[in-house]
């Protein structure tokens, strides 16, 4: 096949396979949560960490100054992860309005920075909305990487993480360190984004990570399955929409996650239906 023997493809596939693997992972830590926009924040704040990884590289080739965008996007988002976690748990209305003023400011320092590093308006659509026709191989095996990560802790600290978005009294009482986990579940999400951003951009990243749990919740019934389905579901969605946009010239973030929507607007309407359905029969059972 063309699409296979294509170098950009190679790498664009495999980076779309690891994320839309692993960005489910999170994703359902945080629906868990009920903090299914954290992704919008962070990945706010991860765009000024590629301007900043653009601006310390100014001088520098090209490649050189692109490569360091994603390093710094990754710092820049586990920074503001830890710092949203440490507002959280504070809990007071002043918290929510800095986290407000962490996230637009974040947005705004990247716009600034990159016209500083010399980038151009396109530069900056492509980290807003995607571009995974500019992943490199350097970008391929640092996704590895991070997605590896995200697959060991995720997966690994699953029962525990599972018990902290569940129900933080009780693993309080079970004697988990709850705050170190719900530092290691702030720092995963900040992980995913970076990896993501490539794929779908950081205005879409959170569709990324909240859409496949929504599909999966409406057939899987415990959260270990719902994981497992998200993922599976992820990689789909994340391969078909490459895999169209390959034929057609569209932009593959947006494609992915329209096809999430449309997705879950079916598998929702069919779960409504067979509810319906097994209502009336149970009533019709019960009146004989």
């Amino acid at each position: 096949m063309d699409l296979l023997s294509d170098p950009l493809m190679q790498r664009a596939l495999l980076v779309a396979l690891l994320v839309g693997m692993t960005a489910p992972i999170v994703g359902t830590y945080l629906v868990q949560r009920r903090m299914a926009l954290l992704g919008d924040g962070i990945g706010h704040v991860a765009l000024a960490g590629v301007a900043a990884g653009w601006l310390a590289g100014s001088a520098a080739h090209l490649a050189q100054r692109d490569a360091l965008a994603l390093p710094g996007a990754v710092l820049f988002a586990i920074a503001a992860a830890v710092t949203i976690e440490r507002l959280r748990e504070k809990g007071t209305s002043p918290a929510d309005v800095a986290m407000a003023i962490l996230f637009y400011g974040g947005i705004a320092l990247g716009v600034l920075l990159i016209g500083l590093a010399g980038g151009t308006s396109s530069n900056l659509l492509g980290y807003l909305f995607g571009s995974i026709s500019t992943v490199t191989w350097p970008d391929v095996w640092l996704s590895v990487g991070l997605s590896c990560l995200i697959l060991v802790i995720g997966l690994g600290l699953r029962h525990s993480l599972f018990a902290v978005t569940h129900d933080q009294d009780f693993a309080v009482s079970s004697g988990l360190p709850v705050r170190v986990l719900n530092l290691v579940v702030a720092v995963l999400a900040a992980v995913t984004i970076t990896v993501a951003m490539r794929v779908v951009g950081v205005l879409l990243v959170s569709g990324l990570m909240i859409l496949p749990v929504a599909i999966a919740q409406q057939f899987s019934r415990t959260f270990i399955r719902t994981m497992t389905s998200a993922m599976g579901i992820g990689t789909i969605l994340c391969i078909t929409g490459l895999t169209v946009t390959y034929y057609h010239d569209l932009q593959p973030g947006a494609l992915i996650i329209v096809l999430g929507v449309v997705v879950f607007a079916v598998v929702s309407s069919i779960r409504g239906i067979l509810t319906r359905r097994s209502n009336r029969t149970s009533l019709e059972a019960i009146h004989g």
